[in-house]
């Protein structure tokens, strides 16, 4: 239904900015059917975590870990949900993932029900 596509991740020094970029692709419906748009990340041997979240509606939240420093924002006629990250310290260090939640939605009488996608990740890498 949805693709999604992640860039802008590589090495930085410990202070630096990245903008990571998450394009999404699909028929119109299903496109037009995306609320929650987000970013994960997973560091090796750890647990995939919730970064930054917004709705539709353009409500934000973000995992103390990253408040202040990280902002998610999203273009709907771009298709793309980014997130800008500033002041980045090594423990920022992961793969970062980007993440789509939408409701269901009907294409003439076939229902297509609440579907969730995910991107390939980007490397995000914070030298000290």
């Amino acid at each position: 239904q949805v693709q999604l596509v992640e860039s802008g991740g590589g090495l930085v020094q410990a202070g630096g900015s990245l903008r990571l970029s998450c394009v999404a692709s699909g028929s119109s419906s299903s496109i037009n059917a995306i609320d929650s748009m987000r970013w994960y990340r997973q560091a090796p041997g750890k647990q995939r975590d919730l970064v930054a979240q917004i709705t539709s509606g353009g409500s934000t939240n973000y995992a103390d870990s990253v408040k202040g420093r990280f902002t998610i924002s999203r273009d709907n006629a771009k298709k793309t949900v980014y997130l800008q990250m500033n002041s980045l310290k090594p423990e920022d260090t992961a793969v970062y993932y980007c993440n789509v939640q939408g409701a269901g939605y009907y294409i003439g009488r076939t229902y297509y029900p609440d579907f969730g996608a995910w991107g390939q990740g980007t490397q995000v890498t914070v030298s000290s």
